[in-house]
């Protein structure tokens, strides 16, 4: 089996819409695909309806946190979307999206760059408005060469010149909420150090204490030596370890498929939802 853990449609920040993400997860000989927007799940219905005989759809969501100062986003799986409580903290989280992104255009427009909120809007169409849409809008005005080359302390890296904060979950809520709701908790990305700071591991060991569930450990934001090392933390705590594209479409180089979690792992995710569960493709539109 091949199963990709995390990944982003037009619902968020990726550039497929759910159902061509669908699609285009059994194009790449993918078993499982979960589908991960942040802080939404408004993309699983039209993923669901389209779902391909063949391919299994894990539902989910990245949620934004933050611990001691230091942004992180927490993946859920296979909780229940209209548990009241979680359902009211996502919504918190999202609310806050458009007027932080209107922050950083006015940063900026004060660094001299000439964007628009109505081209951020436009980039960001329906998807809940974030980050790489304003990097997308720098790279079409020729200000950066790539998304990720926008992720820099000279512009949207945390603390960056044009970065601004937003509501974020502290973990350890989410990891309550998420329990309460059904759902599994895997850390996204820990070790992605070129993004900006990192959460430290005696906080990871504290959040393996309160009941998160895996860390994320395949990611293409993660060298071999940091693979080893969270895979070895992962051990020592318990802790599943899952690996994962975290596609964004056309957003972001890395392709459907290109890191994978081992099927036990899976299968231990799947034994330990209650929220939800897995939904088998019959041949979707």
């Amino acid at each position: 089996m091949r199963i990709d853990l995390h990944s982003h449609s037009t619902a968020s920040d990726g550039t497929d819409t759910p159902a061509e993400l669908v699609r285009n997860a059994a194009a790449a000989g993918l078993d499982v695909v979960a589908l991960t927007d942040h802080d939404t799940t408004r993309g699983h219905a039209e993923a669901i309806a389209a779902l391909p005989a063949g391919l299994t759809l894990v539902t989910g969501a990245e949620l934004s946190c933050r611990v001691g100062g230091i942004s992180m986003h927490m993946l859920a799986y296979l909780f229940d979307p209209e548990e009241p409580a979680l359902l009211a903290e996502r919504e918190l989280v999202r609310d806050d999206r458009v007027p932080r992104a209107r922050g950083m255009v006015a940063k900026l427009q004060q660094l001299g760059v000439p964007v628009t909120w109505e081209q951020v809007a436009r980039i960001a169409g329906d998807g809940s408005v974030g980050r790489p849409h304003v990097a997308t809008a720098l790279v079409e005005l020729g200000v950066v060469p790539s998304v990720s080359d926008a992720f820099t302390p000279d512009w949207l890296a945390d603390g960056g010149r044009a970065y601004v904060e937003k509501h974020e979950t502290d973990p350890f809520e989410a990891i309550r909420l998420v329990k309460a709701a059904g759902g599994v908790t895997v850390f996204a990305h820990p070790g992605a150090s070129k993004r900006g700071r990192t959460v430290p591991e005696s906080t990871i060991v504290e959040m393996a204490a309160a009941g998160l569930d895996g860390i994320e450990v395949d990611h293409m934001d993660h060298d071999p030596d940091t693979r080893a090392r969270l895979r070895g933390l992962a051990a020592e705590l318990g802790l599943l370890a899952t690996g994962s594209s975290d596609y964004h479409g056309s957003r972001k180089t890395v392709a459907l498929g290109e890191y994978t979690t081992d099927p036990e792992v899976y299968g231990e995710i799947t034994r330990r939802a209650t929220g939800a569960f897995p939904v088998p493709g019959t041949g979707g539109a």
